[in-house]
Parts: C-alpha cells; structure tokens; sequence
C-alpha cells in the first residue's frame, strides 16, 4: 500500500500538471488559428488526468482518514487522565461522523463509560448523546455565545416520561395548602404536571480548520455552539408570548389573560413590590426578579431622583428580593417592548429534556465548512402558575 507522502507527491505531480494542461487548453480554444484537433487532443489529455488525478485523491483520502483514526485511538490510549480521554474520543466521535467513518472502539467505550455528571445520560447505542450540553459549569476555551440566566434556578432534568408533583410533600391534613390559589390551581388541573416531548434542531458550522484542529478546540467549541443553541431556544420558549399547546412560557395568554396572574403599581419599583407582597409567604421566601438591566437602570434613576441614595447597593436591599437580567423580559404592545418584570420561586419552572438525542452532519459544498446537527426533544412547564407574578406600570387615573 502507498504511503500517505508517496500519494501526496503523486498528487501534487498529476494536479500541477492537470492544471498546466487546463490552462493551456482554455488558450488554445479561444485562439481561432488553432485547429480544431489540436484543441480536441488537449480536452482528452485533460480528461484522462481528471480521472488519474480523482483515483490518486480516492487512495489518499482513505490512507489520510485511516492514519487520523488510529492517531486519535493513539491520543486516547495514552491520554494521562480519564478527562483528556473523554476529550479525545468526544474529538473523534465529531470526526467520525462528520467525516462518514465508524468510531474506534476505544473512543465508543470511553463515551459509555462517561459518567452522567460529565454529561446527561442517554440510551443511544453510539453514545453520542453523551455530548448534550449540561447545566454545569466546565472550563473551557470558548465561552457559550448565547446564554440563558434561567439556568440554575429552575428545575432541569432529562428523563423520558417525567412526571412530577406540583407540591414535593404532603401532610394527613388536607388543609395544610394555606395558598388559596394553589389550591384552587391543584383542584383544577391535578396535582402532577406531565412532561411531553416537542422536538427542535441546534446546528453548528464547524470549518475545516477547527474540524481537524485540536481536540481541545474542536470539542470546546462543539459543546459550547450547542449548549448556546439549547439556551438560546430555551430563553426564546420561555419568554414567548402569545398561546402554546404544549410548551409554556411566562407572558403565555388565554383568552386575552395572562395565566401568569399579573399585579399593578404606578411605577415599576410599585408593581415589583406590589407583586412580591402579593406572593404567599411559602413563594415569597425564595422569591426572586427576572427584569431587563435597562429597566432597573431606569429604576434605580427614578429612585434616586427622589433623594434616595440608591446607586451601589444590592437589588435585594433596594425591593426586598434578588434580582437577576434578561433582556427577554418584556411584552410588546404596538411593536413597543414594555418590560414586564417576573417575580417568583424559579424553582417551579421545569424544564425536562428527553435523553434521547440524534446528530447527522453533512458538508456545505458552498462554503466548505462541516455542519453539524443536534436534534432534541424538550419540554417547559409550571408546577406551580401560583409560584409567579408578572409586575404591570398602569399609570394612576387623576
């Protein structure tokens, strides 16, 4: 068998040549005194180095994706540590499938045995759903494009078929839920929320160079393009307005009303307070804002404009609670954005991810570059619509 530089060399020789013969026959044929059969001599020149040329690239391309798979099995055999292992057959798991070609066993093995802290766990016989993005932090190279600050207040799980209790305990007492609009809202659509599964698409571009760059690079970036795809459709969900069948978001609607009940003041730092006391204790407790930063900035200024010394202290000391930004949080009403902060226990927003995940890839023969195919099946809902309240400005009547 021809060595990967002997077929390199080959190649250069028939392609230089291809080439000078292409170059030359472009000449020939727009040059009128040049006879017919000396064109026509060229053209089967240059047709018979077209097809020396492809059969030269055919072996090479195989001897060049042989001896790339059995250097990323060599980098995962002698990886120092069982984190460099993991990195190195993740690398060759995008490869593999961008590239068309079966994993080693070594990087198969080293993905079913990838611990679920290091991924969400899956069933997929080519374990490639163990590169679903997580909820935990990792150090990497590129940081995620696109984040969601849901993230790490709400509930996250993936797990087929979850079901969950809308109240985590219950007492012999059938009076212990003191929340009259919790109770009203178990009495009314039961006390165990059903997750479904609604299915999207994350891809990613991956150009030449990064595909065959670093393991480091490539999985870096792989993870972080698709943990940012997955925030990104997760913050737009969760703050859409308008009326979903299965999916729920914070400003969803029926018949012209928030589910989300909403609380009035005559200024936004009114309907905040207004809304946390609102708010039975058990939700108030662990309370907190989802707001715009361009929103409390103007709060803040309208505070202080009153001889309220505001500027550096903690949101909490200023309306009683935390506060945390997203600049989704707001309604439109005649293509004007109107922030409508969310108060709330975050702890009743769910999001369930089904494990089961499949990844295509294929080639952009415009631009050259891999792309890359996550598809996934999510669903987002309340435990409790009673946990929550939407802060209003509705100006005073004089």
């Amino acid at each position: 068998m021809s060595t990967l530089f002997a077929l390199k060399e080959k190649l250069a020789t028939v392609g230089a040549e291809l080439e000078k013969v292409s170059a030359e026959l472009m000449d020939k044929a727009a040059n009128a005194a040049v006879p017919i059969e000396e064109v026509q001599e060229l053209k089967d020149k240059k047709a018979n180095l077209d097809t020396r040329f492809n059969l030269i690239k055919e072996q090479h391309d195989k001897v060049e994706a042989e001896q790339r798979a059995q250097l990323q099995k060599s980098k995962i055999t002698t990886a120092p540590t069982d984190e460099a292992k993991l990195i190195a057959a993740k690398a060759e798991f995008i490869r593999a499938k961008a590239e068309k070609r079966e994993m080693s066993p070594e990087a198969q093995r080293v993905l079913a045995d990838a611990t679920p802290l290091r991924a969400l766990p899956g069933g997929a016989p080519s374990h490639g759903d163990k590169l679903l993005p997580t909820t935990q932090d990792k150090e990497l190279i590129h940081e995620p494009f696109v984040k969601n600050p849901l993230r790490g207040r709400i509930g996250m799980t993936a797990i087929k078929g979850l079901e969950l209790p809308k109240i985590d305990f219950e007492l012999d007492d059938d009076d212990f839920i003191t929340d009259a609009e919790t109770a009203k809202e178990i009495q009314l659509e039961g006390d165990k929320v059903v997750f479904g599964r609604n299915k999207f698409k994350v891809k990613v571009r991956i150009s030449d160079t990064v595909l065959h760059g670093t393991d480091v690079d490539l999985v870096s970036y792989v993870e972080n393009a698709l943990r940012s795809g997955l925030a990104a459709k997760e913050r737009k969900e969760a703050f859409k307005e308008g009326t979903s069948l299965s999916l729920k978001s914070f400003y969803e609607k029926k018949s012209g009303n928030y589910l989300v009940k909403a609380v009035e003041g005559e200024d936004l730092y009114s309907a905040i307070t207004n809304a946390l006391a609102d708010l039975h204790e058990d939700f108030r407790e662990n309370a907190a804002v989802c707001m715009r930063y361009a929103d409390w900035v103007g709060l803040i200024k309208e505070l202080s404009n009153q001889a309220v010394p505001l500027y550096g202290k903690q949101p909490e000391e200023v309306i009683g609670a935390p506060v945390f930004f997203c600049d989704a949080a707001y309604v439109t009403d005649n293509d004007d954005k109107i922030g409508t902060p969310i108060i709330g226990d975050f702890r009743y927003f769910h999001i369930n991810y089904d494990p089961d995940t499949i990844y295509d890839s294929d080639k952009d023969i415009n631009s050259g570059d891999y792309i890359w195919a996550l598809t996934a099946w999510f669903d987002m809902k309340f435990k409790l619509y009673s946990a929550f309240r939407l802060a209003e400005v509705v100006a005073a009547v004089e």
